[in-house]
C-alpha cells in the first residue's frame, strides 16, 4: 500500500499528520509491517516527537533557528547558495541535520508509537508550501 499526505504550511514549525498516518495504516488492513514515511522535499524534513505539550515543538523550532540562522545573519556569511532567498540554504542545512525518512514498526494493525510521540513535517521554509509526505506500508 502507497498513499501521498499533501501538507500545507503557513511557515517555519512542526505540522502533526500522526492521525493520517493511523488512518492509512487502519485502511491499509496490514497486520504487521513497516510503515516507512518520506518527504519528497529538500528544505523539509521528519520528526517523531512529543505530541503533548507544545513548548517541546516551539522549543525545537527556536534552537534549530539558533542553530542555523538565515543566511543574511552575520555568522552565515558563508553561505553562497542564496539563490530563492535567505532562509533557502539554511532550510536545506536543518534538512540534513534531521531526516527525509522514518520507519516505523506496525503491530495488530497500529503504528508502534509511544505514548507521547507523534508524527511532523518540519517545515524549514518561511513563506507557505504544500509539502507531499509519501506513506509506503509493507508486510
Amino acid at each position: 500500500m502507497i498513499d501521498t499526505l499533501t501538507v500545507s504550511t503557513t511557515g517555519p514549525g512542526l505540522y502533526e499528520f500522526t492521525r493520517e498516518a493511523r488512518r492509512f495504516v487502519s485502511e491499509a488492513g496490514v497486520s504487521e509491517g513497516l510503515l516507512t514515511v518520506f518527504v519528497r522535499h529538500t528544505s523539509a524534513s521528519l520528526l517523531i516527537q512529543e505530541n503533548a505539550d507544545p513548548d517541546v515543538l516551539a522549543d525545537l523550532k527556536n534552537f534549530f533557528r539558533r542553530l542555523v540562522p538565515p543566511a543574511d545573519d552575520p555568522s552565515m556569511r558563508w553561505v553562497v547558495h542564496d539563490t530563492e532567498g535567505p532562509d533557502d540554504m539554511p532550510a536545506h542545512i536543518k534538512a540534513a541535520l534531521t531526516q527525509t525518512s522514518i520507519g516505523i514498526p506496525v503491530s495488530q494493525g497500529e503504528m508502534m508509537l509511544g505514548t507521547w510521540q507523534g508524527l511532523y513535517l518540519f517545515e524549514h521554509r518561511d513563506r507557505p508550501h504544500r509539502r507531499q509526505i509519501v506513506l509506503h506500508l509493507g508486510g
